[in-house]
């Protein structure tokens, strides 16, 4: 396999304790959060205490002020370890930087620190009922009122973090009629009157992620809680472009891990499965079956590689990491597939991981924007047709 350059030896060490990590706080209770429809708050609490959440904030707003590779290192031990149910890569690589890009310096000392240490989680709602990859589309509206605050109005749904959320990034309309030049972003607090956290929504995969709907009615937001302040108002479509690319990227990198995992869970399990007095990996179509999914996943890794090291130099652009994301992901779910076929009746089998991963790869396909939106951001970047 090629070698991969990206780690230097002290993320490799800050990988061996995340997993060691993972592997006590996590692994012995995601069945239970499976059940349960969420993960138990107290994990969140763990990972703040030992340094685990907003790695890459600066030292002054309680992170450790690490490169964007520590936080990869977590994307890919949460996959490894088909841990679904934990929103730590939402919270501190979509909404922390969020804060950190655009906040004004009085939102980020009040908000950070807390979400560095675990006692806020944090989510962003964009998406509703009736508006999804089309960000434009949303009907969430906040109006200025005399005072200067914002009315917050409309609903969203497919929420992570969603039930479990202290700080919500709300994607809402100040302008209604200018469109995609009218959108802001607003701080929501749990506690704020007039905002509430719907039923947390049974999913085909990922149960234990509390993903739920939310619900905004004439909730009052201040001022001072327009994400920015007053430079940022009806700026927040081009910061939700500006942000896209890293989180389509981090889906990839869960992709890319969930895949391998896959296919090692495969290999040890066609070695030890007897079928007709043989293990199941001698026979011709396993092992070329196995050596055509690891080829694809080692060609996407390299490719993810790539795109991590652009992010790192701040040069990943929206058209490949459409292709990252829309690429990885379609693997992903093929790899399931494959992997599920050579583990026979077991792969259907709700104990074993590769089931469990199956179901939580579909969603991949459809969050960060469909993979169908992805093709169409990169023929556009191509100079082909399109609006």
């Amino acid at each position: 396999m090629i070698e991969r350059t990206l780690f230097s030896p002290d993320h490799e060490a800050f990988r061996d304790s995340f997993r060691r990590f993972v592997d006590k706080e996590i692994v012995p209770f995601h069945a239970a959060w499976e059940e349960q429809g969420y993960v138990d708050r107290a994990v969140w609490l763990q990972a703040g205490a030992n340094g685990f959440l907003c790695t890459s904030m600066p030292e002054e707003f309680g992170g450790s002020g690490a490169d964007k590779l520590y936080s990869v290192v977590q994307m890919e031990e949460l996959a490894r370890a088909g841990i679904t149910g934990i929103g730590y890569s939402l919270h501190s690589e979509i909404v922390a930087p969020y804060l950190l890009h655009y906040a004004t310096p009085a939102q980020k000392a009040k908000y950070l620190p807390q979400m560095a240490s675990g006692a806020m989680v944090g989510a962003i709602a964009m998406s509703e009922p009736a508006a999804g990859s089309d960000l434009q589309g949303i009907q969430s509206t906040a109006i200025q009122q005399p005072d200067g605050s914002y009315r917050l109005n409309g609903s969203k749904t497919f929420i992570t973090n969603g039930w479990h959320a202290d700080l919500v990034i709300v994607v809402a309309k100040t302008m209604p009629a200018a469109g995609a030049k009218g959108i802001s972003l607003l701080l929501v607090e749990r506690g704020m009157r007039g905002f509430s956290a719907g039923k947390r929504l049974k999913k085909l995969g990922m149960k234990a992620q509390d993903t739920s709907e939310l619900f905004f009615s004439d909730v009052s937001v201040p001022a001072e809680k327009l994400l920015g302040g007053d430079a940022q108002e009806n700026k927040g479509f081009i910061c939700l472009m500006e942000q896209l690319p890293w989180e389509r990227l981090q889906i990839a990198i869960g992709a890319v891990a969930s895949a391998q995992a896959a296919i090692d869970w495969t290999v040890a399990y066609v070695k030890e499965r007897k079928v007709f007095g043989q293990p199941v990996a001698n026979f011709q179509n396993t092992r070329y079956r196995l050596a055509e999914l690891q080829t694809e996943v080692q060609v996407a890794r390299v490719f993810v590689d790539k795109c991590v090291e652009l992010v790192a130099r701040d040069k990943l652009d929206t058209a490949t990491a459409s292709m990252a994301k829309y690429w990885t992901t379609d693997l992903q779910c093929k790899v399931m597939d494959e992997c599920v076929q050579l583990f026979g009746g077991y792969g259907y089998m709700w104990e074993y991981p590769i089931t469990l991963a199956y179901a939580d790869a579909r969603l991949q396909r459809i969050y960060g924007g469909t993979n169908e939106i992805m093709k169409e951001v990169i023929s556009r970047a191509m100079g082909l047709g399109g609006r």
